[in-house]
């Protein structure tokens, strides 16, 4: 049983292929680290403010604002950004926003309903309902702000948040176009595996356990945390994806004590709602507005991004980044295509 849910777990971290770092069994965090502190230094160009919204749940959502230092009294284009998943705000997603924000875009990202500084109990669940929702929930947000053109709303999903964008930009007509990097499906993912190699006969199993692990925390009254995903240190055996999570949310690259991936983990049960609720399934309704995926050559996640690409209808566009793994397009500035996003976008949301 142990063996499943680490396996899960793992999963459920949604990350995978960054560099290969030479020292990284010599690399210590501070987990004391002020949970002020952000993976990336504001541009100068770009302001940031704090802001609060809530969803159709009830679930109040915590976030950041980015917009252009001089952006006057016009309104803006607008991006509702958010991923990896088990992430938050002051990581990848903030970067995207800092960026975005500095080629003339309102840009929020937010904690997702559960985690971070967002409200939700219990704490550390995951829904693919309630965070596509969040999507929507920061798309309202936008649409009444004084600064946003509320017909010029787009977004950006990373990594598992990259299928719950999709999944909200289907559902949600208001979108106007959708961008994803190094995309994960986390349904899929979650029922059937990575590349789907999970047996009939396991998904059984791994049912049986998460059922026998829900009476457990009937009776504890509480549900029980998993073991965290990703290990303190590397011990050279680990795949190479846990080996480039591991450089990115255990060390000052991406490191942020309130990151489920950093310092925490998800209850065991938090994989059930993913296990039959796909969430690419009216991926082709987002037709005809414009979709742009983009994912490494050498990313273990790659195949998301093609088999997405597959099942969209027209426009569409695949985009994959020569030699770059999956944890390059969190935070590399050099790899990840941001001047192919503000085209994509300047052109599609008019």
């Amino acid at each position: 049983m142990k063996k499943i849910i680490a396996i899960a777990s793992i999963v459920l971290s949604g990350q995978a292929g960054a560099q290969n770092s030479a020292n990284q069994n010599s690399t210590k965090m501070d987990h004391t680290a002020s949970t002020e502190h952000y993976t990336f230094q504001l541009s100068e160009k770009v302001t940031r403010e704090k802001v609060t919204f809530t969803n159709r749940y009830g679930i109040t959502l915590t976030g950041d604002l980015y917009l252009p230092k001089n952006h006057g009294d016009g309104v803006l284009p607008a991006l509702a950004i958010s991923g990896p998943f088990g992430a938050v705000k002051k990581q990848s997603s903030g970067l995207y926003a800092n960026q975005m924000a500095e080629r003339g875009f309102a840009a929020l990202t937010f904690d997702p309903s559960y985690t971070g500084e967002s409200s939700g109990e219990p704490r550390h669940v995951a829904s693919p309902d309630i965070n596509t929702e969040d999507f929507s929930a920061a798309v309202d947000f936008l649409g009444i702000h004084e600064h946003v053109d509320r017909n010029r709303i787009g977004i950006i999903g990373i990594c598992g948040w990259a299928g719950f964008a999709l999944n909200a930009t289907a559902v949600d007509k208001r979108v106007k176009a959708v961008a994803t990097t190094s995309m994960y499906d986390m349904s899929r993912v979650n029922a059937k595996g990575y590349f789907d190699a999970t047996t009939p006969e396991q998904r059984i199993q791994i049912l049986e356990q998460l059922g026998g692990q829900r009476w457990k925390d009937a009776e504890n009254g509480t549900p029980e945390l998993g073991p965290k995903g990703l290990p303190e240190k590397i011990e050279g055996n680990e795949p190479q994806f846990v080996k480039d999570y591991v450089d990115y949310y255990k060390t000052e690259r991406g490191f942020h004590p309130r990151s489920i991936n950093s310092n925490g983990s998800w209850t065991i049960t938090n994989p059930l709602s993913f296990m039959n609720m796909p969430i690419l399934t009216y991926i082709d309704e987002i037709s005809p507005r414009p979709m742009l995926l983009i994912a490494g050559e050498n990313a273990h996640s790659r195949y998301f991004s093609e088999d997405a690409y597959q099942a969209a209808a027209e426009p569409k566009e695949l985009v994959i980044i020569p030699g770059a793994v999956h944890v390059d397009l969190y935070d590399k500035i050099d790899v990840i295509p941001f001047d192919k996003l503000e085209t994509f976008f300047n052109d599609n949301l008019k």
